[in-house]
């Protein structure tokens, strides 16, 4: 058995360049969607990217998808938040910053 990452590869677009930029960044995962921690919160610049166009690639392990990315509201989402911050605490001793959520793609549904 292999252990789960510790890393995801977030891609997203240069809100001034159009063109693709990748980091690498510490997620935790909760209810099926994945959770970034901005250290830097909106100065970041993949926050800034995201915020111009929230359509994300992502690269966990073998998984690769495109998500939708959007900054958790601290204020509206107090207990999400609190919820993150404690997963990333625990996962790896940290859990200071701005919280952003990507939502994977959803799996379709059968039938008509």
């Amino acid at each position: 058995m292999s252990a789960s990452p510790k890393h995801l590869y977030l891609t997203t677009t240069g809100r001034r360049s159009a063109r693709p930029r990748r980091i690498e960044i510490w997620f935790t995962r909760h209810d099926g969607r994945y959770y970034l921690i901005a250290e830097h919160g909106s100065k970041a610049q993949w926050v800034q990217n995201l915020l111009a166009d929230p359509v994300v690639r992502v690269r966990v392990g073998a998984r690769r998808f495109r998500g939708l990315a959007r900054v958790v509201d601290q204020r509206a989402q107090r207990s999400l938040v609190a919820v993150i911050r404690g997963l990333s605490e625990a996962k790896y001793g940290w859990g200071d910053g701005l919280v952003v959520e990507i939502t994977p793609p959803q799996p379709a549904r059968g039938g008509r």
